[in-house]
């Protein structure tokens, strides 16, 4: 007669081992090893830019409190920021009408070099979103209607080629049309050399987009910020009829290599920053970015109030 197998105490029932649980695939290879997979799932829920290396200090920031900060870093270093950025930052609640640049020829040369120009070109607006190193908004700053232009240095180095300059003239004359000021933000490394004598003559047509807000009696601010060089110094970054600019940007034609092996001297300390030209009188006045759309209101109030009462005498 078969033997009726005893049932094990209750004590033993507890102790005994439970059957395999789903669980994340370290899991499986090491019992005991638990959360690995949310752990897994957070790591790559982590946004990879998450942190801000500083490039003066090597200090690393966190991005939240840096975008809270205006991107300025903790040493008051203005890291270089987009149009999207600069619009939120200087427009009253951020709120403005953007303004499309006319298009034009994309590759009149048909330039080449390890690269073609419109391979170039697709690679910069992939990157920044935008379709050339310019852009315009209409609004408020401060209650006063201003037209803001924003170089994009993140677009080929904000390098003025024929879109440049037709979205300069663009602003101008839309500035023109609302009887409104012009507020110019210049970043730029020079001329765009796929488009050679092209660009160059940007120069001179964005001269001719400053006289008629002259003669329109509006005025035009410009803001100065890191770097702005080259042919963008020598034409329309140094027409305006107020001059500020950021702390620690750098402003000049060539750069301070390039003069220093010209002249066969050593340049002085901050040479070609905007601190050491605000005491020498090329900068009226060097303005922090969380007070610039202040500044801006005031200097763009007191223009056109001016304007106005030149306007009724």
């Amino acid at each position: 007669m078969a033997k009726t197998p005893k049932k094990p105490p209750e004590d033993k029932l507890a102790d005994a081992k439970p059957g395999p649980q789903r669980g994340s695939w370290l899991a499986r290879f090491a019992p005991g090893v638990r959360g690995a997979g949310a752990a897994d799932r957070a790591k790559r829920d982590t946004p990879d830019n998450l942190w801000v290396k500083a490039g003066d200090t090597g200090e690393m920031i966190y991005r939240p409190d840096l975008e809270a900060a205006l991107w300025v870093t903790p040493s008051g270093k203005h890291m270089r920021i987009g149009p999207k950025q600069r619009f939120a930052y200087t427009f009253d609640e951020g709120r403005f009408e953007a303004i499309a640049a006319p298009g034009v020829i994309e590759d009149p040369l048909k330039f080449v070099d390890d690269r073609p120009y419109p391979d170039r070109l697709k690679t910069a607006r992939n990157a920044t979103g935008e379709q050339d190193a310019m852009a315009i908004g209409y609004g408020k700053i401060r209650d006063v209607p201003a037209v803001v232009l924003v170089q994009d240095f993140a677009f080929m180095g904000g390098s003025l080629g024929m879109a440049a300059g037709e979205g300069f003239v663009a602003a101008a004359r839309a500035a023109v049309q609302r009887s409104a000021p012009l507020v110019a933000f210049t970043a730029a490394g020079g001329a765009r050399m796929q488009e050679g004598a092209l660009s160059l003559m940007q120069m001179a047509r964005t001269t001719l987009a400053i006289q008629e807000l002259k003669q329109a009696h509006l005025p035009y601010v410009v803001v100065l910020t890191d770097p702005t060089t080259g042919g963008v110094t020598a034409s329309y970054a140094m027409l305006g009829d107020v001059h500020l600019a950021e702390p620690g940007a750098m402003i000049g034609f060539a750069g301070p290599r390039v003069i220093e092996e010209t002249i066969r001297e050593t340049l002085p300390p901050g040479f070609q920053r905007s601190e050491y030209l605000q005491d020498k009188g090329m900068v009226d006045k060097v303005v922090s970015r969380h007070d610039l759309p202040e500044v801006l209101g005031a200097i763009l109030g007191i223009l056109m109030a001016g304007r106005a009462r030149g306007a009724a005498a």
